[in-house]
């Protein structure tokens, strides 16, 4: 069924939880998601961003989510994520999608709040909610050009966000506090004191990118401080990758493609598994 951004946020404060948010650009990823979603009856974000565009259209791809997500028992929300445009989420919500991030962190300030807004005023006009980005961090979402490492000095300030969520009214703020996006190169020290900080500068719920590769641990501090959604695609398309390389070295016969979607489908489904299980608390 498809639910809300601010309903997710909500079952997220009440639960004390993280809400997995996972970029499903192939159909594996979109179906293993929705697999561990149901398994589990939680909450969870479908995304596309707009890196993704090469892997498929928005057009192609998203009335498949949306889909998918009204027909599934578990709760789903919809979500244009890293939205560089106001153009490319209009093209998400024209195709069903009922949620946005709109990113502007590497505008300047006054620009990203202007742009932000308009995002927030278009989401408005349709009742979703709209997630913005206030400081940098490494990488892209698709997981090329990562350094592996965060820059303190692109971190959020929490005086900044406070003042950026009052001037844009977004729903939830992705913030830079030291994930990346992509292959951690080096060990992530991510700031706990200045997630609460911002959450408290902020008033809204904050937003995890560069999610994957962190240790339950990490999640779960990151959640007690207030991070309620967080971002994750690198981990879960690598394993597919792993899983189509030991099929193809097992059985060097194969010869048709299908049988390596069906055994990455296997291993996304896996790593979504215990990353839900992680952020839901479920063990």
């Amino acid at each position: 069924m498809l639910i809300g951004l601010r309903q997710a946020l909500d079952h997220a404060e009440r639960a004390n939880c993280g809400i997995a948010a996972i970029n499903t650009p192939t159909l594996e990823l979109l179906l293993g998601a929705v697999k561990v979603a149901e398994r589990y009856a939680v909450p969870m974000v479908l995304q596309h961003a707009q890196v993704h565009e090469p892997v498929n259209a928005i057009e192609d791809i998203g009335p498949v989510m949306v889909e998918v997500a009204r027909r599934s028992s578990a709760p789903l929300v919809v979500h244009v994520d890293h939205g560089e445009t106001i153009e490319y989420v209009e093209r998400g919500f024209a195709v069903g999608f009922n949620s946005a991030m709109f990113d502007g962190s590497r505008l300047p300030y006054d620009d990203n709040v202007a742009q932000t807004r308009a995002v927030v005023e278009l989401a408005d006009g349709y009742g979703f909610g709209v997630e913005g980005e206030l400081g940098i961090m490494p990488g892209r979402e698709d997981g090329v050009e990562s350094t592996g490492t965060a820059d303190e000095a692109l971190y959020t300030r929490p005086d900044d966000a406070a003042a950026f969520v009052a001037a844009t009214g977004v729903t939830a703020l992705a913030c830079s506090f030291g994930t990346v996006h992509g292959l951690y190169k080096a060990e992530p020290k991510i700031n706990y004191e200045l997630i609460g900080e911002l959450r408290r500068a902020g008033g809204v719920p904050v937003v995890m990118h560069g999610g994957s590769g962190l240790s339950c641990d990490e999640y779960r501090a990151s959640i007690d401080q207030g991070v309620r959604k967080i971002n994750y695609y690198t981990y879960a398309d690598k394993a597919a990758l792993e899983a189509a390389r030991t099929l193809l070295t097992e059985k060097p016969d194969t010869y048709v493609f299908s049988d390596l979607t069906v055994a990455a489908q296997a291993a996304i489904t896996a790593d979504l598994d215990a990353l839900v299980r992680c952020l839901y608390r479920v063990f």
